[in-house]
């Protein structure tokens, strides 16, 4: 395994510097924000797929600091009902993969999307229940009607470009949120499809991330390290659906933590340890989100933490069986 961190946390620094950074504080890979939600600060495709002094001048940055990209991501959502969105969410998904065969990197992440309710709907519509019966109308057309048809086309595109791993970070507002829904999309397109597997998502739900990980064996193509603490008053009081400000600290139902500061290490080590037992040993990458904490802090302590958490050496032969 490798530590990576996800660099959209340091988006205000120039790409050295936060190659810099994170180089003399251990990290390995780094996972490039390159358009959607995470935005471009350190990797504009635009720029480095028009100009190959550009390219040329991003690659020696990663080589002087002995760092790996784990992944692009570009997370957006592609099927989201407004047209003018979906075209800026298709124009940056195919630089991501345009700009990945140039640099060597077969891992995109993004979201799976959530569409709206019917062909006129103006806004994402995120079904949580299966009655009334309405409800399983509208999965029924999300699925069927947009999102696996929509996936089918991105594998035929994404391989084109030699991408072949998709890595869906499940996520609540989209429809691929668990691994139930993670595993139906792969199996109604393709073993292209993987997951973005990150724990924060799964701990808030009341998922146990080791089993999750069990389940999910053979398609986890990228990880994210960050946790997330469940503040147990106000969630036995209103549950986990929280839908308050992320930064109203003292009244959520949880809240993102760095590692460590919402589970401990032996949960951790845990995770690491199932990781390994379902055969993924690629990057974990630190994505930052802690309201308690400065940036760089955040990033040292969890630096820090998975330092003595992660398996960094391959397994041993069983000397002693």
């Amino acid at each position: 395994m490798k530590l990576g961190v996800f660099t959209v946390a340091l988006g205000d620094r120039s790409t050295e510097e936060a190659f810099k950074f994170l180089s003399s504080n251990g990290v390995q890979t780094v996972e490039i924000g390159c358009g959607g939600y995470p935005g471009r600060a350190h990797c504009n495709p635009e720029v480095l797929l028009s100009d190959s002094a550009k390219l040329a001048e991003f690659r020696e940055l990663l080589k002087k600091y002995n760092l790996e990209i784990s992944a692009l991501s570009v997370h957006s959502n592609h099927v989201h009902p407004q047209e003018k969105i979906r075209e800026v969410a298709a124009n940056e998904f195919t630089l991501a993969l345009r700009l990945a065969e140039k640099l060597g990197v077969d891992t995109v992440v993004t979201f799976s999307g959530c569409p709206g309710d019917h062909d006129g709907a103006k806004q994402p519509n995120w079904v949580t229940c299966a009655w009334p019966t309405e409800y399983g109308e509208i999965l029924k057309y999300q699925w069927d009607e947009v999102l696996i048809p929509f996936w089918h086309k991105a594998v035929k595109e994404a391989t084109e470009y030699g991408v072949n791993k998709i890595a869906l970070e499940a996520h609540p507002g989209f429809c691929v949120y668990n691994p139930a829904t993670l595993l139906k999309l792969r199996e109604a397109t393709s073993p292209v499809i993987g997951i973005n597997f990150d724990p924060s998502h799964f701990f808030w739900q009341g998922i146990d991330p080791v089993q999750a990980i069990m389940a999910l064996k053979g398609a986890i193509y990228h990880f994210h390290a960050k946790d997330t603490n469940i503040n147990t008053v106000n969630t036995a009081i209103n549950g986990v659906l929280d839908t308050g400000s992320l930064i109203g600290l003292e009244n959520r139902s949880w809240l993102f933590r760095t590692v460590g500061y919402g589970h401990d290490a032996i949960v951790w080590k845990n995770i690491i340890t199932a990781l390994r037992l379902t055969g993924y040993d690629g990057a974990i990458s630190i994505e930052h989100e802690d309201a308690f904490m400065s940036i760089e802090e955040g990033l040292r302590k969890g630096i820090e933490f998975l330092k003595d958490v992660l398996l960094f050496e391959s397994s041993a032969e069983a000397w002693w069986a």
